[in-house]
């Protein structure tokens, strides 16, 4: 697909329609989805009739912004009002909400067309898009490879041009790392700029909606879109959003950027290091003054995440008992069995285990040993952040320790699998933004990104960093070739 500034030309010039737009999506989400199984569900019917709404507006002469006719992926995790939304859970197989949620109303209201929801972790809780209970999604670079997860659905669709832009939630690295293992830029937010009104909760503390693109000014433009106070979420920031393409500049004078020094060493892919070593002495040849930053708690985000993303996990997910919504088991002998057998029948090993985790971690005489160690540690992750923040303007490093894996290379091992997201989990913790820019492959063909973490709402400075790098370099230009 085409650069949101491109479409946006040809229809402001007619010469393209949105419905021909929408159709070429359409048409390649037919093409390349029996390889990539990207989608749940492909909404052709209502992207048609929304795309058939623009041509409307912009044959009565209306001006039209730059999402007006784009057609987008939504996470399956966001609720869409009278559109299917599972969370790719069997408990939630054939929900339909009664509501909108507030970033997917903002971008209705600006125009764009929903192609579908797409394939995730069940509930979010994955870093591979293999606890899905309906399909498994593939990497566009290398069908035998993960696409990253939670939000691999998301990734791959954009990665493979079956829609320009679309949406995922990071609770610990769901945005970021898919960006990384799919070649495209991933971005998360700060925490509370952009509403969770209607994102299905996974851990309220830490989840973060954000945008995928092709190019870090396609995800600036929809971040400035869904960003903003929504009185709804009563975590939601009362701050002004600015027009985020306008701090996209080619070059880096001046800015401060900090290399994060433990998350270079063991664990590391000795290729990744070598590719984001070489991205490094680009920002510097970019006029950026590189400075090597320690973040000495930065290891123990993995250990804190997995007590305090579980233990809200347990919380949010108790809502699911077969009363109110979502599948319910028939012929229970009495109440609590139907509980019992529902949330069995219905939920998927993921799922259950970190509820058991979290339950664990909550239950008397565990807290305090760990919920609340665990959010001790959170407040040291941050300190260190900030400590650093005061030295320079943004921090880098690898997204993810490795490239995309097989496959089923690490269903069985749930350890390895948490460990994917080594580079990501603390900028959740601290609330900061974080975005993932495409720097290079692998020997194998693989994509590897760069990790750029601003201070909390310093979006502007990570997405100019991005920016200068994506434009100083090629990658952001290589299409994986599906047949």
């Amino acid at each position: 697909m085409a650069s949101i500034r491109t479409l946006h030309q040809q229809l402001v010039k007619k010469e393209r329609s949105a419905i021909e737009i929408t159709q070429e999506a359409l048409e390649r989400i037919q093409a390349v989805e029996p390889q990539l199984h990207s989608f749940l569900q492909v909404t052709a019917d209502h992207a048609l009739a929304q795309a058939k709404q623009v041509d409307d507006r912009i044959a009565a002469g209306e001006d039209i912004g730059w999402l007006t006719g784009i057609p987008i992926g939504i996470k399956d995790n966001l609720c869409t009002q009278g559109i299917r939304t599972t969370c790719a859970s069997r408990i939630l197989e054939n929900f339909v909400p009664p509501y909108e949620s507030t970033v997917t109303a903002k971008l209705a209201e600006a125009g764009m067309v929903m192609v579908g929801k797409t394939n995730m972790d069940e509930f979010a809780m994955g870093g591979s898009t293999e606890t899905s209970a309906f399909q498994l999604t593939a990497n566009p670079w290398n069908t035998s490879r993960v696409p990253g997860g939670s939000s691999g659905g998301s990734a791959a669709a954009v990665a493979a041009g079956e829609c320009t832009v679309s949406l995922g939630s990071d609770t610990g690295g769901s945005i970021r790392q898919p960006a990384s293992f799919c070649g495209i830029v991933g971005m998360k937010p700060t925490y509370g700029l952009v509403s969770r009104y209607g994102l299905v909760a996974f851990a309220s503390s830490l989840d973060q909606i954000g945008p995928f693109a092709r190019s870090v000014e396609d995800a600036a433009i929809l971040l400035g879109a869904i960003a903003g106070y929504d009185p709804k979420d009563s975590t939601s920031l009362k701050v002004a959003v600015p027009d985020y393409t306008r701090f996209l500049t080619p070059d880096l004078k001046g800015k401060k950027v900090g290399v994060i020094r433990e998350t270079f060493g063991e664990g590391l892919d000795p290729e990744v290091e070598k590719v984001v070593q070489q991205a490094i002495a680009q920002l510097k040849a970019l006029g950026a003054e590189i400075r090597e930053i320690s973040c000495p708690r930065f290891r123990y985000g993995i250990a804190a995440y997995y007590i305090i993303a579980p233990s809200e996990a347990s919380a949010n997910l108790a809502r699911y008992d077969g009363v109110k919504y979502g599948a319910r088991v028939a012929n229970a002998d009495n109440l609590l069995e139907m509980y019992k057998r529902t949330r069995a029948e219905g939920f998927g090993a993921e799922v259950k285990r970190r509820i058991m985790i979290g339950t664990y971690v909550l239950s008397a005489g565990y807290y305090d040993a760990y919920y609340l160690k665990a959010q001790k540690v959170r407040t040291l992750i941050k300190q260190d952040f900030e400590q650093a923040f005061e030295q320079v303007d943004v921090l880098v490093s690898p997204t993810a320790p490795t490239t995309a894996f097989e496959l089923g290379g690490k269903t069985t091992d749930p350890l390895s699998m948490y460990l994917v997201d080594l580079m990501t989990i603390p900028v959740n913790l601290a609330g900061l933004p974080g975005l993932s820019v495409p720097c290079g492959f692998d020997s194998q063909g693989l994509p590897i990104g760069l990790q750029i973490i601003g201070n909390v709402l310093r979006e502007d400075q990570v997405l100019q960093v991005a920016y200068a790098y994506e434009q100083a370099t090629e990658w952001h230009k290589q299409d994986p070739q599906l047949t």
